[in-house]
């Protein structure tokens, strides 16, 4: 699939870099507010291998608090248009709303990265399918309320990947997210990692987005800094399963980690 002006091929995992704009993110808040810390953390994840840059204005962690459209367009769009300007790298928006979408679009992305899988916003699919912009559906839920959590959980993707092609968004520009932390329990979200497989099988790309989360601290008892071994396995699971992206913040070490495993899994 095309993202931007960069073709993303099968058979290798890609590292999408996190750069968040807000204060309040669980792991690196306020690091990155400025246009000009900002700018230079995107230079160096490029320098460590990122392929995309995904940047995001609203926390989305537990307990987190909701801004306006217009609070959220303030912090991600100058940041966008500065890294578009400076930078020759897919950029991805990590958004639920469309207004917030459609600046960002403007402003020189070329992804969209939707944690309610275009659900949210009733204007959002719409705004994707004229853009011609990638979208990543990631899968979410209010509450953990499952009846066969494997098979509802792909059953609910795919029913968010029939919403976006009936308003026209084209098949090669869909990515899908396992939603790992989102609407699952513990328990829950190391079944979506041992069953990445069964999710990359939908003949979708898939995006993995594990680092440094409650899943890894939960496991571990570890507190959120140290948590990069964790991330890393499930990095590993990612490419055995065939992932084609992962979301992360150590973009050195998910890269280092991505060119071992794909070595040891490619040898004869």
């Amino acid at each position: 699939m095309n993202i931007g002006n960069r073709q993303f091929e099968k058979g290798h995992t890609y590292v999408m870099g996190i750069l968040n704009v807000t204060p309040d993110s669980f792991s690196d808040g306020g690091k990155w507010n400025d246009i000009d810390n900002a700018l230079y953390h995107t230079e160096q994840m490029i320098k460590e291998g990122a392929a995309v840059i995904d940047i995001g204005g609203e926390s989305s962690r537990p307990g987190y608090t909701m801004i306006t459209d217009s609070e959220e367009i303030q912090r991600v769009v100058p940041v966008i248009e500065a890294v578009h300007s400076r930078f020759d790298i897919p950029i991805s928006v990590d958004t639920y709303k469309s207004a917030v979408a459609k600046a960002a679009i403007q402003s020189g992305a070329n992804l969209v990265n939707d944690i309610w899988g275009l659900r949210y916003d009733h204007c959002m699919a719409e705004v994707v399918a004229a853009s011609g912009c990638a979208c990543c559906l990631m899968h979410n839920k209010t509450m953990p309320d499952y009846e066969n959590f494997v098979e509802d959980m792909i059953r609910e993707t795919l029913e968010c990947i029939q919403n976006a092609r009936n308003v026209g968004i084209a098949q090669d520009k869909i990515i899908i997210d396992p939603g790992v932390g989102f609407g699952k329990t513990n328990e829950m979200n190391l079944s979506v990692l041992k069953h990445l497989e069964e999710f990359c099988s939908l003949g979708y790309p898939v995006l993995l987005g594990c680092s440094r989360k409650s899943v890894i601290g939960n496991t571990l008892h570890l507190p959120v800094d140290e948590r990069l071994e964790g991330t890393l396995v499930t990095t590993v699971a990612a490419v055995m399963s065939g992932c084609r992206f992962v979301r992360v913040h150590d973009v050195q070490a998910n890269v280092r980690t991505i060119q071992m495993t794909e070595a040891i899994w490619g040898a004869e």
